[in-house]
């Protein structure tokens, strides 16, 4: 009896065990089920230097600002109720959300800019005529058709609900991946996952406080790709 107590103690313990190593793994999951704006176009009309600042001004077409975006899942994604919107990036710096085809930011000549389309929960439009790619000004310190990749998603702070899926997303120009060639590494709290298709994903398993995200572009090899901005860091806080 005593035996039997013993091994149903220790059967006991390791099923625990194995539940809270289950419970606290870090896992991504593609997200499907968001429509796919083929057809979305963004581009870039005018660029004025007012002061500090620079006046932007973007036409779109076959997309609308503004309004929530329809979708095919239930999911749990941190939303804009301001509904979609465009991202703008500049140096592969933490995007702006911008819910209006006109507007000023402060930027400097020789920086570069990336502006996109994203859905109304941030997932961004993944086509070749949804974004647009700028040097400010006239000194051309970068070349625009280098292979590049920007951090898009998770930004800033998680709250709730919004803590249980943080979509991982990211903006790939002249480059594309896949199992045979180039790959994003993302390192989350030290969990390394190797990503051969320009999908978004869900980040599950993720424990509250400071989340340090890396994503890398890398080659064949395994290599990382001597390009700008290549790799990205963000810290992101789940309360």
């Amino acid at each position: 009896m005593i035996k039997m107590l013993q091994n149903l103690t220790f059967f006991c313990l390791l099923f625990t065990f194995f539940s809270c190593t289950s419970s606290n793994e870090i896992t991504i999951t593609k997200v499907e089920g968001s429509p796919t704006y083929e057809n979305a176009k963004l581009s870039m009309t005018d660029v004025i230097e007012v002061d500090n600042e620079y006046s932007f001004s973007f036409e779109l077409s076959n997309y609308e600002l503004g309004i929530q975006t329809k979708n095919d899942f239930d999911y749990l994604l941190a939303n804009s109720d301001k509904g979609q919107h465009i991202h703008f990036i500049v140096n592969n710096d933490p995007y702006s959300a911008h819910y209006s085809s006109k507007f000023t930011k402060e930027v400097q000549e020789g920086d570069v800019l990336l502006a996109f389309l994203s859905r109304s929960y941030h997932e961004s439009v993944k086509n070749p005529n949804a974004y647009v790619l700028k040097e400010v000004g006239d000194k051309n310190q970068i070349d625009l058709s280098n292979e590049f990749l920007f951090y898009s998603r998770p930004k800033g702070k998680y709250v709730g609900e919004d803590t249980n899926k943080l979509l991982l997303d990211f903006y790939l120009i002249n480059t594309e991946i896949s199992s045979e060639g180039n790959k994003v590494k993302a390192t989350i709290q030290d969990n390394e996952f190797i990503i051969d298709e320009w999908v978004p994903y869900y980040i599950e398993g993720l424990p509250k406080g400071e989340i340090t995200i890396k994503l890398e572009l890398i080659d064949s090899n395994g290599i990382l790709i001597d390009t700008p901005f290549n790799p990205s860091t963000r810290t992101v806080t789940l309360e």
